[in-house]
């Protein structure tokens, strides 16, 4: 067996997430309560009675604080991966167990990160929209024509059959509007507060910039698969150079799980709320690699028995 892990990013929150891990594995709550940040972690993961998980700058810490712990139960129970990877915020999550970042600087890194994209956002009338069965060269093409309005680009190269779209509103609606035309089976909006993985978030790669100047990065442990790349860094990148491409670039989600596919690795395990980097996975390369989710106790078992069988 050759594993990775894969971790979710944006998106897959959701009130409550981690509670019975915190309450059953010390080893998670360790690690979920490392960082030192300027709010409450737990009262917002698990009750989030102010309604705030689903802004930037509070979902990021979460997700982060989520994975670091399910990270550090696996570790203990002799699950380690050979390669890593997430999707967008998740690159830090995969970074953390790699051993470049501890959890109480990814976790930290991740409210940093949530709280320039929200800022990179101020004023900007934007949207992002999935665009279901078109391929990329189509939806480039449409992007390029709708461009005329403003900024939009493909941000995020999920699966075959799902892009996502971003950018200014005005040209996002047009690049979809044109997307139809050429035959995209289906618009879907999504509920994001930021025109993320596009040059509008510029700001937010300068902040970062500014930022990795003064943070430690540890030597990488295991192999992490970058996504503004799809595949592992090359000897002439660094890791807070992707990181800052990272924020205003494409995320190759897709290419991702296809590298992983060509290196051998046969199981992934999920980290985090949901499915959807197992259903990418299965619509990118279908039962050549089999998958497992993480995102309770019931999960956590069945994923740890299952690989050490």
């Amino acid at each position: 067996m050759k594993l990775a892990f894969l971790y979710a990013g944006q998106g897959s929150q959701k009130a409550g997430m981690g509670r019975d891990l915190y309450e059953n594995y010390p080893a998670f709550r360790k690690a979920f309560d490392a960082a030192a940040l300027d709010f409450d972690l737990r009262r917002v993961c698990f009750e989030d009675p102010d309604g705030v998980i689903n802004q930037t700058q509070y979902t990021q810490p979460c997700m982060v604080a989520f994975a670091a712990g399910v990270t550090a139960v696996l570790r203990e129970q002799g699950v380690v991966p050979e390669y890593a990877a997430g999707l967008s915020l998740g690159e830090y999550s995969a970074l953390c167990c790699a051993g470049v970042f501890t959890a109480k600087s990814a976790v930290e890194l991740a409210a940093y990160r949530g709280a320039a994209m929200a800022k990179a956002a101020e004023g900007v009338e934007s949207a992002m929209t999935a665009v279901l069965n078109l391929d990329r060269e189509a939806l480039t093409r449409c992007c390029e024509e709708a461009s005329a309005l403003g900024v939009v680009r493909i941000c995020n190269y999920n699966c075959p059959g799902q892009l996502v779209i971003g950018g200014e509103k005005a040209a996002v609606v047009r690049a979809g509007e044109l997307a139809k035309e050429a035959g995209a089976r289906r618009l879907m909006p999504l509920r994001v507060s930021g025109p993320f993985h596009t040059p509008l978030m510029q700001p937010a790669a300068d902040a970062l910039r500014a930022r990795f100047e003064s943070e430690a990065f540890g030597t990488m442990e295991i192999p992490v698969l970058f996504n503004c790349l799809g595949h592992e860094m090359g000897e002439g990148d660094t890791i807070p150079a992707l990181l800052e491409r990272q924020v205003r670039d494409s995320v190759y989600m897709e290419d991702t799980i296809r590298r992983l596919a060509e290196l051998g690795v046969d199981t992934v395990i999920e980290i985090g709320p949901g499915r959807a980097l197992s259903g990418f996975v299965q619509k990118t390369v279908g039962n050549a690699i089999s998958c497992y989710a993480i995102e309770d106790c019931a999960s956590l078992e069945k994923a740890i028995e299952a690989v050490k069988a």
